[in-house]
């Protein structure tokens, strides 16, 4: 092996964005737009869950994170279904399975209205790349059917929790029945990924405009991040005019379901929401996405 042989990962090869498709999305646009909302449940006590405020003492239970995480199923997702309902707005609803145990009528809530329910393992307590072989296979076939079970239709796509994939993740979703994954974060546009025993798609998911990373880590008030929405959308919509493009807002309802946040998120969505299909955008979900890309031989 040459010395400065570096591991690469064998998913895809690189291609530059300077090499476009010629396609369209569906009624001629040229931005695919979705917003994925996630709906996760925490274990009491134990596991791993975002330090929203700094932990509890080892032994004692973190009662101050765990409240402000079970907000966002309690109040701020309601207040997300009411906004994308009245916006006419489609959205992929990443889901631990746990919600199934914790609150279920919350997810038959969005799929009652037609959100696109994707796979998000059981619980975001734990980290699936950590997991052997067999227990993350478990894992990943275990929910894909137990949400099928539920509502009748498995889902198609899926994020891991906390976006923890092991060398085998890829073969594993392809295996169960998936069609996309959200974890890679590498490209404005659908990516074909290589598996063992077939193809599995790469659909955009962001880890720029997502609220975790950018408002609880990257401490960007919310007025930012509605301005970070507003501008990666004009700028993708002027790109996409060589090209289709895809973008992803990614949403937590205990971070941007907080009310002061929730007025402005609101705000900016309603904006953008007066762009349509004229106008060169597609609000859709990711597996529309998916499906429309395969169509298109991506």
């Amino acid at each position: 092996m040459p010395l400065n042989h570096l591991r690469h990962h064998e998913r895809f090869d690189y291609r530059p964005i300077t090499d476009r498709d010629d396609f369209r999305w569906p009624g001629g646009a040229s931005l695919a737009v979705y917003v994925g909302v996630n709906l996760e449940h925490f274990a009491f006590g134990e596991g791993r869950g975002p330090g929203i405020a700094p932990p509890a003492p080892e032994g004692e239970p973190d009662v101050l994170n765990y409240a402000w995480r079970e907000y966002g199923n309690r109040v701020g997702a309601w207040r997300f279904l009411e906004m994308l309902e009245a916006l006419a707005l489609p959205a992929g609803v990443i889901a631990n399975t746990s919600i199934l145990d914790h609150c279920p009528e919350l997810l038959e809530a969005f799929v009652a209205r037609g959100h696109e329910l994707i796979g998000h393992g059981h619980t975001n307590a734990e980290r699936q790349g950590q997991m052997s072989p067999a227990d993350e296979a478990a894992l990943i076939a275990r929910s894909r059917e137990r949400l099928a079970a539920h509502f009748g239709t498995p889902p198609e796509g899926w994020l891991s929790p906390w976006i923890s994939e092991s060398d085998r993740t890829p073969d594993l979703l392809q295996e169960a029945g998936f069609t996309y994954t959200l974890n890679w974060a590498h490209d404005d546009r659908p990516v074909t990924m290589r598996t063992r025993h077939g193809r599995l798609l790469s659909i955009p998911y962001p880890q720029e405009l997502n609220d975790i990373p950018t408002i609880s880590t990257h401490r960007v008030s919310m007025n930012e991040f509605a301005t970070m929405m507003r501008d990666q959308f004009l700028e993708l919509l002027e790109q996409s005019r060589h090209q289709p493009l895809v973008m992803g807002i990614a949403l937590h309802p205990w971070l941007t379901g907080q009310p002061f946040r929730l007025r402005l998120l609101r705000k900016v969505l309603s904006d953008l929401a007066g762009y349509r299909e004229a106008d060169g955008v597609w609000w859709t979900t990711p597996g529309q996405i998916a499906r429309h890309a395969v169509q298109q031989g991506v």
